[in-house]
């Protein structure tokens, strides 16, 4: 397998009136062609900011204040306005998380799709954009796709739109597609009916996807790799299995405790104590130590490296020791 993507130490910053703030603090992970990656944390953890910033969509104040985002030997933080809008939708595509805030109500679905096209292909006939438009509103099983092209988004149920908008994601048949909650809308069928299409996509056509999402059984069923985040940071990443197999971070362990299926019936939901920080309140040393039922000392006045875990998986705890070719 070859690398699709690297991000390379990622900082993006908000330039407030009250002063900057961080939003991420050097995120770091490669994806390779055909593989599945999982970003996985709290709201306000970072993970669609870092999603976003690949395809340089951080709406402003927000920049990205150091770091590379490598897309095939490409560093997307510094292209053009231009270049990045001849990749954005066409090579990377991006599932937005809101269908209605995506969707344009004015225009119909058709128009919206065959004018996606011809941005990216100018030469393109209608017919066989239309043609197109329809072949991929089969493939998130739209039925009667030749009447859905006339309508308005809002004739459609907000999952028929969801899946509206992943047909869009594909209409160029992308390298790499960025899923921000890809399946909020949706009940549970239809769910598995489309992380099995992007599964298969990412296995026949080579394509990446990164799947942001809170939901760790949908994680656990699509990713190969996954990263969880905090507060900015990936705190643990690894293989799926062993990530949700065998925690490492006690952030991850208290994800992983608080799901349903961790509790007896009967006994009350396990929870992780307190709140994530606000980019304002972020602590110094290890951000999750407020809540961490193993603080040490160091932990509140270091910010703990990336260090190997028990199983192999990449933890950033004191609890695990740095060897010295990771310092």
């Amino acid at each position: 397998m070859s690398t699709l993507l690297e991000v390379k130490d990622l900082v993006i910053k908000f330039a407030l009136r009250t002063g900057e703030v961080t939003a991420t603090n050097g995120v770091s992970f490669t994806l390779q062609k055909g593989e599945r990656l999982g970003l996985v944390g709290e709201s306000g953890a970072g993970k669609s900011v870092t999603g976003f910033s690949i395809i340089n969509l951080i709406s402003k104040p927000g920049y990205i204040a150091s770091g590379e985002v490598d897309f095939q030997g490409e560093n997307l933080a510094k292209v053009s306005d231009e270049r990045m809008r001849s990749l954005r939708g066409n090579r990377i595509s991006m599932i937005f998380q809101d269908p209605m805030m995506t969707l344009n109500p004015v225009l119909t679905i058709g128009t919206q799709m065959t004018e996606t096209l011809h941005q990216h292909n100018p030469g393109m006939s209608q017919d066989e954009a239309r043609n197109i438009a329809l072949e991929k509103l089969r493939k998130v099983y739209i039925p009667s796709p030749e009447k859905r092209l006339a309508q308005f988004p809002h004739e459609f149920s907000g999952g028929m739109r969801q899946r509206i908008i992943i047909a869009i994601a594909l209409l160029t048949d992308p390298e790499l597609i960025i899923a921000d909650e890809p399946t909020t809308a949706l009940d549970v069928t239809i769910q598995a009916e489309i992380m099995e299409l992007l599964m298969e996509l990412c296995e026949t056509d080579d394509m990446g996807l990164i799947l942001i999402t809170h939901d760790l059984a949908v994680v656990g069923q699509v990713t190969q790799n996954i990263a969880v985040m905090y507060a900015g940071s990936i705190v643990e990443k690894g293989a799926t299995s062993q990530v949700i197999s065998d925690p490492q971070h006690p952030y991850t362990q208290g994800l992983i405790a608080a799901l349903p299926q961790s509790s007896r019936q009967g006994e009350r939901l396990n929870q992780i104590p307190g709140m994530m920080p606000t980019l304002k309140d972020i602590p110094p040393g290890c951000s999750f130590n407020p809540r961490c039922a193993h603080v040490m000392d160091v932990c509140k006045i270091e910010v703990p490296q990336l260090r190997v875990g028990k199983n192999g998986n990449l933890v950033a705890c004191y609890l695990y020791p740095l060897k010295k070719e990771q310092r």
